[in-house]
Protein backbone atom coordinates (compact mmCIF):
# COMPACT_ATOMS: atom_id res chain seq x y z
CA UNK A 1 0.00 0.00 0.00
CA UNK A 2 2.76 1.96 1.00
CA UNK A 3 4.66 1.38 -2.15
CA UNK A 4 1.15 2.49 -4.42
CA UNK A 5 0.46 5.53 -2.64
CA UNK A 6 4.26 7.01 -3.04
CA UNK A 7 4.24 5.96 -6.94
CA UNK A 8 0.63 7.63 -6.93
CA UNK A 9 1.97 10.57 -5.80
CA UNK A 10 5.35 10.50 -7.95
CA UNK A 11 3.06 10.06 -10.95
CA UNK A 12 0.91 13.23 -10.34
CA UNK A 13 4.55 15.41 -10.21
CA UNK A 14 5.17 14.14 -13.47
CA UNK A 15 2.10 14.83 -14.95
CA UNK A 16 2.18 18.72 -13.12
CA UNK A 17 5.80 18.98 -14.90
CA UNK A 18 5.58 17.10 -18.02
CA UNK A 19 5.66 20.61 -19.83
CA UNK A 20 9.08 20.78 -18.80
CA UNK A 21 10.18 17.97 -21.29
CA UNK A 22 9.81 20.82 -24.01
CA UNK A 23 12.84 22.59 -22.11
CA UNK A 24 16.23 22.05 -23.71
CA UNK A 25 18.88 19.17 -23.33
CA UNK A 26 21.06 19.51 -20.38
CA UNK A 27 24.42 21.37 -21.05
CA UNK A 28 27.26 18.47 -22.00
CA UNK A 29 29.67 20.94 -19.55
CA UNK A 30 27.53 20.38 -16.65
CA UNK A 31 27.10 17.65 -14.28
CA UNK A 32 24.73 17.30 -10.93
CA UNK A 33 26.56 15.31 -8.11
CA UNK A 34 23.96 14.23 -5.49
CA UNK A 35 23.59 12.43 -2.98
CA UNK A 36 20.83 12.60 -0.06
CA UNK A 37 22.98 12.50 2.80
CA UNK A 38 25.44 14.72 4.41
CA UNK A 39 28.24 16.22 1.79
CA UNK A 40 31.02 16.24 4.26
CA UNK A 41 30.34 12.61 5.52
CA UNK A 42 29.99 11.69 1.48
CA UNK A 43 34.11 11.41 0.60
CA UNK A 44 33.76 9.20 -3.03
CA UNK A 45 30.96 11.97 -4.39
CA UNK A 46 33.35 14.69 -2.86
CA UNK A 47 35.90 12.96 -4.86
CA UNK A 48 33.65 12.41 -7.97
CA UNK A 49 32.83 16.47 -8.10
CA UNK A 50 36.15 17.37 -7.73
CA UNK A 51 37.47 15.24 -10.54
CA UNK A 52 34.80 16.61 -12.63
CA UNK A 53 35.48 20.10 -11.49
CA UNK A 54 38.62 19.56 -12.59
CA UNK A 55 38.22 18.04 -16.15
CA UNK A 56 35.96 21.85 -17.09
CA UNK A 57 32.32 21.05 -15.74
CA UNK A 58 30.49 23.38 -14.35
CA UNK A 59 29.54 21.13 -10.81
CA UNK A 60 26.49 21.29 -8.41
CA UNK A 61 26.92 19.54 -5.64
CA UNK A 62 23.59 18.15 -4.07
CA UNK A 63 22.88 16.81 -0.88
CA UNK A 64 22.16 18.04 3.10
CA UNK A 65 23.91 20.57 5.09
CA UNK A 66 26.06 19.47 8.23
CA UNK A 67 29.65 18.37 8.04
CA UNK A 68 31.67 20.65 6.34
CA UNK A 69 33.50 19.58 2.83
CA UNK A 70 37.20 19.13 2.34
CA UNK A 71 38.63 22.58 1.77
CA UNK A 72 39.48 21.37 -2.34
CA UNK A 73 35.44 21.34 -2.57
CA UNK A 74 35.08 24.85 -1.07
CA UNK A 75 37.57 26.59 -3.11
CA UNK A 76 37.08 25.11 -5.88
CA UNK A 77 34.99 27.91 -8.71
CA UNK A 78 33.81 24.97 -10.51
CA UNK A 79 31.83 23.18 -8.02
CA UNK A 80 28.73 24.99 -6.51
CA UNK A 81 27.35 23.60 -3.39
CA UNK A 82 23.18 23.41 -3.35
CA UNK A 83 21.91 22.11 -0.18
CA UNK A 84 18.68 20.15 0.28
CA UNK A 85 16.69 21.84 3.09
CA UNK A 86 16.97 18.72 6.21
CA UNK A 87 13.66 17.14 7.01
CA UNK A 88 12.85 16.83 10.60
CA UNK A 89 11.17 13.86 11.49
CA UNK A 90 7.97 14.08 13.73
CA UNK A 91 7.81 11.29 15.90
CA UNK A 92 3.76 11.06 15.01
CA UNK A 93 1.97 8.58 14.44
CA UNK A 94 3.15 4.49 13.71
CA UNK A 95 6.49 4.53 12.11
CA UNK A 96 5.30 3.30 8.92
CA UNK A 97 3.57 6.21 8.95
CA UNK A 98 6.65 8.56 9.62
CA UNK A 99 8.40 6.89 7.29
CA UNK A 100 5.99 7.77 4.34
CA UNK A 101 5.52 11.06 4.90
CA UNK A 102 9.50 11.68 5.31
CA UNK A 103 9.79 9.75 1.95
CA UNK A 104 7.06 11.96 0.44
CA UNK A 105 8.77 15.44 1.87
CA UNK A 106 12.43 14.53 0.61
CA UNK A 107 10.59 13.94 -3.07
CA UNK A 108 9.16 17.21 -3.13
CA UNK A 109 12.11 19.01 -1.30
CA UNK A 110 14.80 17.00 -4.24
CA UNK A 111 12.43 17.95 -6.88
CA UNK A 112 12.19 21.08 -6.24
CA UNK A 113 15.78 21.30 -5.44
CA UNK A 114 17.23 19.31 -9.00
CA UNK A 115 14.30 21.56 -11.28
CA UNK A 116 16.13 24.64 -9.71
CA UNK A 117 19.44 24.05 -10.66
CA UNK A 118 20.78 25.13 -14.10
CA UNK A 119 20.33 22.31 -16.93
CA UNK A 120 23.01 19.38 -16.02
CA UNK A 121 23.88 17.41 -19.00
CA UNK A 122 24.83 14.35 -16.29
CA UNK A 123 23.31 13.05 -13.37
CA UNK A 124 25.81 11.18 -10.85
CA UNK A 125 23.62 9.96 -7.77
CA UNK A 126 25.18 8.33 -4.85
CA UNK A 127 23.16 4.86 -4.07
CA UNK A 128 22.28 4.34 -0.92
CA UNK A 129 20.07 6.04 -0.10
CA UNK A 130 18.30 5.36 -2.67
CA UNK A 131 14.63 5.96 -1.64
CA UNK A 132 13.37 8.09 -3.36
CA UNK A 133 16.73 9.83 -4.87
CA UNK A 134 16.87 6.92 -7.96
CA UNK A 135 12.87 7.81 -9.04
CA UNK A 136 13.05 11.39 -8.16
CA UNK A 137 16.68 11.73 -10.62
CA UNK A 138 15.33 9.90 -12.76
CA UNK A 139 12.08 11.69 -13.70
CA UNK A 140 14.60 14.91 -13.66
CA UNK A 141 16.69 13.50 -16.44
CA UNK A 142 13.29 12.86 -18.35
CA UNK A 143 12.43 15.93 -18.32
CA UNK A 144 15.41 17.70 -18.54
CA UNK A 145 16.94 15.35 -21.26
CA UNK A 146 20.28 14.53 -19.02
CA UNK A 147 21.56 11.52 -18.23
CA UNK A 148 21.16 9.55 -15.13
CA UNK A 149 24.84 7.38 -13.63
CA UNK A 150 24.10 5.64 -10.65
CA UNK A 151 27.22 5.01 -8.29
CA UNK A 152 26.20 1.93 -5.95
CA UNK A 153 27.98 1.79 -2.98
CA UNK A 154 25.86 -0.72 -1.67
CA UNK A 155 22.16 -2.09 -1.36
CA UNK A 156 19.78 0.02 0.41
CA UNK A 157 17.90 -2.47 1.74
CA UNK A 158 20.15 -4.81 2.90
CA UNK A 159 21.25 -1.88 5.83
CA UNK A 160 17.29 -1.31 6.58
CA UNK A 161 17.32 -4.88 7.35
CA UNK A 162 19.75 -4.78 9.66
CA UNK A 163 16.88 -2.75 11.73
CA UNK A 164 13.75 -4.51 10.61
CA UNK A 165 14.47 -7.97 9.41
CA UNK A 166 14.69 -9.04 6.04
CA UNK A 167 11.22 -10.34 5.82
CA UNK A 168 9.91 -7.03 6.82
CA UNK A 169 7.45 -5.32 4.19
CA UNK A 170 9.14 -2.03 3.92
CA UNK A 171 12.42 -4.15 2.93
CA UNK A 172 11.02 -6.16 0.75
CA UNK A 173 9.59 -2.91 -0.87
CA UNK A 174 12.92 -1.42 -0.72
CA UNK A 175 14.40 -4.14 -2.48
CA UNK A 176 12.02 -4.01 -5.30
CA UNK A 177 12.01 -0.63 -5.79
CA UNK A 178 16.02 -0.45 -5.94
CA UNK A 179 16.05 -3.02 -8.54
CA UNK A 180 12.98 -1.72 -10.53
CA UNK A 181 14.37 1.97 -10.49
CA UNK A 182 18.19 1.05 -10.94
CA UNK A 183 17.22 -0.33 -14.06
CA UNK A 184 16.16 3.19 -15.64
CA UNK A 185 19.70 4.92 -15.22
CA UNK A 186 21.80 5.37 -18.18
CA UNK A 187 25.35 4.39 -16.54
CA UNK A 188 26.17 2.15 -13.21
CA UNK A 189 29.33 2.73 -11.70
CA UNK A 190 29.99 0.60 -8.43
CA UNK A 191 32.62 0.02 -5.83
CA UNK A 192 33.65 -4.13 -5.83
CA UNK A 193 33.72 -6.91 -8.51
CA UNK A 194 31.61 -9.02 -6.48
CA UNK A 195 28.87 -5.98 -6.75
CA UNK A 196 28.83 -6.01 -10.17
CA UNK A 197 28.37 -9.69 -10.49
CA UNK A 198 25.67 -9.08 -8.03
CA UNK A 199 24.05 -6.53 -9.97
CA UNK A 200 24.20 -8.25 -13.35
CA UNK A 201 22.86 -11.43 -12.24
CA UNK A 202 20.19 -10.33 -9.69
CA UNK A 203 18.88 -6.96 -10.92
CA UNK A 204 20.30 -7.32 -15.02
CA UNK A 205 22.08 -4.04 -14.38
CA UNK A 206 25.27 -3.51 -15.90
CA UNK A 207 27.97 -1.78 -14.54
CA UNK A 208 31.50 -0.74 -14.24
CA UNK A 209 33.61 -1.17 -10.68
CA UNK A 210 35.26 1.80 -9.67
CA UNK A 211 37.53 1.10 -6.74
CA UNK A 212 37.87 3.55 -4.02
CA UNK A 213 41.54 4.94 -4.25
CA UNK A 214 42.64 7.35 -1.68
CA UNK A 215 43.17 11.24 -3.29
CA UNK A 216 46.53 12.44 -2.92
CA UNK A 217 46.40 13.80 0.28
CA UNK A 218 46.16 10.75 2.58
CA UNK A 219 49.91 9.95 3.01
CA UNK A 220 52.50 9.91 5.84
CA UNK A 221 52.50 12.69 8.01
CA UNK A 222 55.99 14.34 8.22
CA UNK A 223 57.30 14.70 11.62
CA UNK A 224 56.20 18.47 11.84
CA UNK A 225 52.82 18.24 10.84
CA UNK A 226 52.27 15.95 13.10
CA UNK A 227 53.95 18.05 15.98
CA UNK A 228 51.14 20.61 15.03
CA UNK A 229 48.32 18.30 14.56
CA UNK A 230 48.58 16.59 18.14
CA UNK A 231 48.99 20.12 19.77
CA UNK A 232 45.87 21.78 18.16
CA UNK A 233 44.05 18.17 19.50
CA UNK A 234 45.60 18.68 22.68
CA UNK A 235 43.47 21.50 23.42
CA UNK A 236 40.10 19.39 23.58
CA UNK A 237 41.09 15.51 24.07
CA UNK A 238 43.09 14.35 26.93
CA UNK A 239 44.99 11.77 25.18
CA UNK A 240 46.83 14.27 23.31
CA UNK A 241 48.37 16.18 25.97
CA UNK A 242 52.29 15.70 26.79
CA UNK A 243 51.24 15.31 30.39
CA UNK A 244 49.31 12.07 30.52
CA UNK A 245 51.83 10.67 27.66
CA UNK A 246 55.51 9.56 27.47
CA UNK A 247 57.46 12.65 26.75
CA UNK A 248 58.93 11.89 23.16
CA UNK A 249 61.84 13.53 21.43
CA UNK A 250 61.11 16.74 19.47
CA UNK A 251 62.99 19.16 16.86
CA UNK A 252 61.50 21.90 18.58
CA UNK A 253 61.46 24.18 21.79
CA UNK A 254 60.98 22.81 24.94
CA UNK A 255 58.18 24.45 25.31
CA UNK A 256 55.89 22.86 22.79
CA UNK A 257 56.56 19.57 23.85
CA UNK A 258 53.19 18.34 22.99
CA UNK A 259 53.01 15.91 20.56
CA UNK A 260 53.61 12.47 20.77
CA UNK A 261 53.99 9.18 18.55
CA UNK A 262 56.80 10.67 16.69
CA UNK A 263 57.85 8.89 13.50
CA UNK A 264 60.82 9.94 11.28
CA UNK A 265 59.38 8.79 7.94
CA UNK A 266 62.09 9.57 5.48
CA UNK A 267 64.07 6.87 7.25
CA UNK A 268 61.27 4.92 8.99
CA UNK A 269 64.04 4.87 12.70
CA UNK A 270 62.04 6.27 15.53
CA UNK A 271 63.05 9.34 17.62
CA UNK A 272 61.99 8.19 20.46
CA UNK A 273 62.00 6.90 23.88
CA UNK A 274 60.61 2.87 23.34
CA UNK A 275 58.19 3.29 26.03
CA UNK A 276 56.11 5.58 23.88
CA UNK A 277 52.50 4.28 23.09
CA UNK A 278 51.12 3.16 20.18
CA UNK A 279 48.20 4.75 18.14
CA UNK A 280 45.65 3.17 17.05
CA UNK A 281 43.15 4.65 14.62
CA UNK A 282 39.27 3.56 13.34
CA UNK A 283 37.14 5.46 11.84
CA UNK A 284 33.47 5.04 11.99
CA UNK A 285 29.51 6.03 11.44
CA UNK A 286 28.67 4.63 14.21
CA UNK A 287 26.04 2.57 12.44
CA UNK A 288 24.58 -1.39 13.25
CA UNK A 289 27.64 -2.58 10.67
CA UNK A 290 30.01 -1.99 12.96
CA UNK A 291 29.85 -3.71 16.25
CA UNK A 292 32.51 -1.83 18.19
CA UNK A 293 32.43 -3.79 21.37
CA UNK A 294 34.53 -6.23 19.41
CA UNK A 295 37.43 -3.80 19.68
CA UNK A 296 36.78 -2.48 23.48
CA UNK A 297 36.81 -6.43 24.25
CA UNK A 298 39.76 -7.18 22.29
CA UNK A 299 41.57 -3.75 24.43
CA UNK A 300 40.10 -5.57 27.60
CA UNK A 301 42.54 -8.35 26.77
CA UNK A 302 45.46 -6.44 25.55
CA UNK A 303 45.14 -4.62 28.94
CA UNK A 304 45.08 -7.69 30.73
CA UNK A 305 48.72 -8.77 28.59
CA UNK A 306 49.99 -6.00 29.90
CA UNK A 307 49.17 -6.66 33.49
CA UNK A 308 50.64 -10.12 33.16
CA UNK A 309 54.15 -8.76 32.41
CA UNK A 310 54.23 -8.78 28.55
CA UNK A 311 56.40 -5.88 26.73
CA UNK A 312 53.88 -3.87 25.39
CA UNK A 313 52.92 -0.37 24.99
CA UNK A 314 50.48 1.35 26.59
CA UNK A 315 48.02 2.32 23.67
CA UNK A 316 46.10 5.47 22.55
CA UNK A 317 43.33 4.40 20.52
CA UNK A 318 41.40 6.91 18.44
CA UNK A 319 37.80 6.63 16.95
CA UNK A 320 36.70 8.86 15.00
CA UNK A 321 33.62 9.51 13.26
CA UNK A 322 29.96 10.47 14.27
CA UNK A 323 26.63 8.39 14.07
CA UNK A 324 23.32 7.44 15.96
CA UNK A 325 25.51 4.91 17.82
CA UNK A 326 27.91 6.98 19.43
CA UNK A 327 26.29 7.90 21.93
CA UNK A 328 25.51 4.21 23.33
CA UNK A 329 29.34 3.46 22.93
CA UNK A 330 30.73 6.58 24.63
CA UNK A 331 28.80 5.82 27.70
CA UNK A 332 30.08 2.15 27.11
CA UNK A 333 33.75 3.67 27.06
CA UNK A 334 33.01 5.73 30.26
CA UNK A 335 32.61 2.30 32.36
CA UNK A 336 35.71 0.93 31.26
CA UNK A 337 38.29 1.76 33.14
CA UNK A 338 42.13 1.09 31.99
CA UNK A 339 45.44 1.62 33.21
CA UNK A 340 47.64 1.27 29.99
CA UNK A 341 45.34 2.27 27.52
CA UNK A 342 43.31 5.56 26.54
CA UNK A 343 40.09 6.43 24.76
CA UNK A 344 39.08 9.55 23.06
CA UNK A 345 36.30 9.76 20.36
CA UNK A 346 36.66 12.77 18.17
CA UNK A 347 35.27 14.60 15.45
CA UNK A 348 37.84 15.99 12.95
CA UNK A 349 38.27 18.61 10.37
CA UNK A 350 38.17 16.72 6.46
CA UNK A 351 41.71 18.22 6.43
CA UNK A 352 42.86 16.82 9.82
CA UNK A 353 41.56 13.11 9.44
CA UNK A 354 44.50 12.31 6.71
CA UNK A 355 46.92 13.52 8.69
CA UNK A 356 45.75 11.63 12.12
CA UNK A 357 46.31 8.21 9.39
CA UNK A 358 49.46 8.95 7.97
CA UNK A 359 50.89 9.49 12.16
CA UNK A 360 49.35 6.30 13.20
CA UNK A 361 50.89 3.33 14.18
CA UNK A 362 47.90 0.73 13.38
CA UNK A 363 44.20 0.86 12.01
CA UNK A 364 41.48 -1.19 12.87
CA UNK A 365 38.22 -1.61 10.72
CA UNK A 366 35.32 -2.83 12.10
CA UNK A 367 33.36 -2.15 8.96
CA UNK A 368 31.36 -5.59 8.03
CA UNK A 369 29.13 -4.67 5.11
CA UNK A 370 25.48 -5.39 5.47
CA UNK A 371 25.11 -6.67 1.77
CA UNK A 372 28.78 -8.42 2.07
CA UNK A 373 29.48 -6.41 -1.41
CA UNK A 374 31.23 -3.07 0.02
CA UNK A 375 34.32 -2.37 1.18
CA UNK A 376 35.15 0.16 3.78
CA UNK A 377 37.26 3.45 2.21
CA UNK A 378 38.59 4.18 5.71
CA UNK A 379 40.86 0.97 4.91
CA UNK A 380 41.75 2.81 1.39
CA UNK A 381 42.05 5.82 3.78
CA UNK A 382 44.57 4.29 5.68
CA UNK A 383 46.09 2.30 2.80
CA UNK A 384 46.83 5.78 1.09
CA UNK A 385 49.04 6.77 4.52
CA UNK A 386 51.03 3.32 4.41
CA UNK A 387 49.11 1.95 7.39
CA UNK A 388 48.81 -1.02 8.29
CA UNK A 389 45.68 -2.19 9.14
CA UNK A 390 43.36 -5.35 11.13
CA UNK A 391 40.21 -5.50 9.56
CA UNK A 392 37.12 -7.82 10.64
CA UNK A 393 36.17 -10.61 8.09
CA UNK A 394 33.39 -10.41 5.69
CA UNK A 395 32.74 -12.00 2.41
CA UNK A 396 34.67 -9.98 -0.40
CA UNK A 397 36.96 -8.11 2.40
CA UNK A 398 39.80 -9.97 0.48
CA UNK A 399 39.32 -7.73 -2.84
CA UNK A 400 41.15 -4.86 -0.68
CA UNK A 401 42.94 -6.58 2.53
CA UNK A 402 45.73 -8.99 2.12
CA UNK A 403 46.09 -11.09 5.00
CA UNK A 404 49.65 -11.32 6.08
CA UNK A 405 50.78 -8.54 3.58
CA UNK A 406 48.77 -5.52 4.28
CA UNK A 407 47.42 -6.28 7.74
CA UNK A 408 45.67 -8.67 9.40
CA UNK A 409 42.00 -10.21 8.54
CA UNK A 410 40.21 -11.24 12.35
CA UNK A 411 36.98 -12.93 12.72
CA UNK A 412 36.03 -11.95 16.52
CA UNK A 413 37.64 -10.15 19.63
CA UNK A 414 40.35 -12.92 21.17
CA UNK A 415 41.74 -13.03 17.36
CA UNK A 416 41.76 -9.26 17.30
CA UNK A 417 43.33 -8.94 20.89
CA UNK A 418 45.85 -11.46 19.35
CA UNK A 419 47.25 -9.96 16.92
CA UNK A 420 47.26 -6.69 18.71
CA UNK A 421 49.75 -8.54 20.88
CA UNK A 422 51.84 -10.03 17.74
CA UNK A 423 51.98 -6.44 15.78
CA UNK A 424 52.91 -4.62 18.81
CA UNK A 425 55.50 -7.09 20.34
CA UNK A 426 58.88 -4.99 21.34
CA UNK A 427 56.80 -2.18 19.83
CA UNK A 428 58.45 0.34 18.20
CA UNK A 429 61.13 -1.33 17.09
CA UNK A 430 61.75 -1.36 12.95
CA UNK A 431 61.26 -4.97 12.84
CA UNK A 432 58.29 -7.50 13.01
CA UNK A 433 55.08 -7.91 11.22
CA UNK A 434 53.60 -4.39 12.11
CA UNK A 435 56.98 -2.83 10.09
CA UNK A 436 56.88 -5.39 7.12
CA UNK A 437 53.38 -4.16 6.13
CA UNK A 438 53.96 -0.85 6.26
CA UNK A 439 57.48 -1.49 4.11
CA UNK A 440 54.98 -3.26 1.77
CA UNK A 441 52.53 -0.65 1.53
CA UNK A 442 55.20 2.17 0.23
CA UNK A 443 56.45 -0.25 -2.33
CA UNK A 444 53.13 -1.38 -3.73
CA UNK A 445 52.85 1.59 -5.91
CA UNK A 446 48.77 2.25 -5.05
CA UNK A 447 46.71 3.75 -8.03
CA UNK A 448 45.27 7.15 -6.77
CA UNK A 449 41.87 8.32 -6.91
CA UNK A 450 42.51 10.67 -10.42
CA UNK A 451 44.37 8.29 -12.19
CA UNK A 452 41.44 5.92 -11.34
CA UNK A 453 38.71 7.96 -12.09
CA UNK A 454 40.00 9.00 -15.51
CA UNK A 455 40.81 5.73 -16.97
CA UNK A 456 37.03 4.14 -15.46
CA UNK A 457 34.58 6.68 -14.91
CA UNK A 458 35.93 9.91 -17.00
CA UNK A 459 34.71 7.88 -20.69
CA UNK A 460 31.07 7.88 -19.29
CA UNK A 461 31.03 11.61 -19.47
CA UNK A 462 33.06 12.04 -22.37
CA UNK A 463 31.79 9.36 -25.01
CA UNK A 464 28.24 9.22 -23.62
CA UNK A 465 26.80 11.79 -26.62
Amino acid sequence: MAALLWLAFCGALLLLLLWWRARPAGSEARAAVVVLGDLGRSPRMQYHALSLARRGFQVAFVGYPGTKPHNNILCNENIQIVHIPEYKARQVGPKVFQYITKVIVQTIQLFYVMLKITNPGYILLQNPPGLPSIAVTWAVCFLRGSKLIIDWHNYGYTIMSLTHGERHLLVRIAKWYEQLFGRLSDYNICVTNALKEDLEVNCNIRAITLYDKPPSFFKETPLSDQHRLFMKLSKDYNPFKAQSLTEPVLPSDDNEKSAFLQRDIRSGQVTHQKDRPALLVSSTSWTEDEDFSILLKALEEYEHYINDGMRLPPLVCVITGKGPLKEYYSKLIATMHFKHIQICTPWLEAEDYPLLLGSADLGVCLHKSSSGLDLPMKVVDMFGCCLPVCAVQFQCLHELVKHEVNGLIFKDSSELAGQLKTLFWEFPTTEGKLNLFRRNLRTAKQLRWDESWERTVFPLFSNSS
